[in-house]
């Protein structure tokens, strides 16, 4: 199969986390398994651009990326010359595989997609949900999904990370085809080296946003009748971080959090086996590459039930599912630390459950079958 890949940005533009990653271990894995892939995407890096010439085409690890000039910046991601090369060179693929939504970049490009012809799967990425919809700018949004994104989205196919993201896409469009793959999630093969922490030691790690449930983690602690140490690992805007410390002071748990800020691929994992719990209680996550990082390094997790892996954490007993209340949250914390036959047994046996639910290789060959179903028409 030919593949097209669109996005709004790329590897090595990790500042915007685990989907740089996964989408990038999807194409190089379709390339080792024998498809031909070509990746366009922008140079976007956030709020300043890779230092990659625009309209260059790289050799990333087996995958030809090609790198557009975007004339606006975060969310909108706009450039002409991205869409100008699609509208050439689209009817030269089987198959394009477009992932994220809302922004004017992917949106129109997916029309394009459609215009001539093209088979096309829209990967929202957690961008459809209910809290979506319901959250921030969601008049504009609500406006765009009525006046053409709707009609995109249902002539086009749907790839959803989650049973439980697929189940808000059928919700939103009835009818919609689509299907159910976890994200590729690359896993380092170092051995699992457990610190041996004084204190009941806590692991946030991802973008630190208002719909990650920080505020509820700290009141959450503030209720604790034993002594834990919060380790917040991420980037985020300067003015919400400081109302999280300034919220911490009020709770008086400041001295119980350590802000680490951005930590490289190497300090990640070491972190993260070095953390007793990971603690995700996000109000909405599609899913959460963080949780298999985890759970990888053998931690056991405490996840919101607003995280799509939470089913697959209860039904595997990979720790423990709370509500978006503190008083649960808080609950849940003592608990966890109480079970420490369960932590050990995550710590020795996380890694095999992990390996045996996301094999690469396996997930590679179905995200093909996949495609070759629509192809086909199957």
């Amino acid at each position: 199969m030919k593949i097209l890949h669109i996005v709004p940005s790329y590897k090595p533009a990790y500042i915007y986390g685990g989907p740089i990653e996964s989408v990038a271990r999807l194409c190089e894995g379709l390339v080792i398994q024998g498809h031909t892939v070509d990746v366009y995407t922008t140079t976007a890096n956030g709020p300043q651009e890779l230092d990659i010439a625009p309209g260059s085409t790289l050799n990333v690890d087996g995958v030809q990326v090609t790198y557009f000039k975007r004339i606006t910046k975060d969310p909108t991601h706009v450039s002409p010359a991205l869409w100008e090369q699609l509208f050439k060179t689209v009817k030269e693929y089987d198959i394009v595989h477009i992932h994220s939504w809302w922004n004017i970049l992917v949106m129109v490009a997916a029309k394009i997609c459609l215009t001539k012809g093209a088979k096309v799967i829209i990967a929202p990425r957690g961008m459809l949900s209910h809290y979506i919809f319901n959250s921030g700018s969601s008049k504009a949004k609500k406006m765009m999904h009525n006046l053409f994104g709707r009609s995109i989205l249902a002539k086009s196919y749907f790839h959803a990370t989650a049973p439980a993201e697929y189940k808000e896409c059928r919700e939103l469009i009835g009818g919609w085809k689509g299907f159910v793959l976890p994200n590729i999630i690359s896993l380092p093969d170092v051995p699992i080296t457990h610190s041996d922490n004084q204190v009941f030691t806590l692991l946030f790690m991802s973008r630190i946003h208002p719909k990650k449930g920080i505020e509820i983690l700290f009141h959450a602690i503030s209720q604790l009748k034993f002594p834990a140490q919060l380790k917040i690992a991420g980037s985020g805007d300067d003015e919400y971080i400081q109302q999280l410390k300034q919220l911490a002071d009020e709770l008086n748990i400041a001295s119980s959090v350590q802000w680490l800020g951005w930590k490289s691929r190497e300090e990640k994992f070491t972190e993260l086996m070095s953390a007793d719990l990971f603690v995700l209680v996000s109000l909405n996550e599609n899913f959460a590459n963080v949780v298999v990082e985890s759970l990888h390094m053998g931690t056991a997790v405490l996840v919101s039930q607003d995280v799509a892996l939470s089913d697959f954490v209860a039904k595997q007993n990979l720790g423990w599912v709370t509500s978006l209340d503190a008083t649960d949250v808080s609950e849940k914390l003592s608990e966890a630390k109480a079970d420490q036959d369960k932590l050990l047994h995550l710590r020795n046996h996380g890694r095999s459950i992990i390996e045996s639910h996301f094999s690469e290789a396996t997930l590679i060959a179905q995200y093909a079958a996949e495609y070759d179903k629509i192809i086909t028409n199957k």
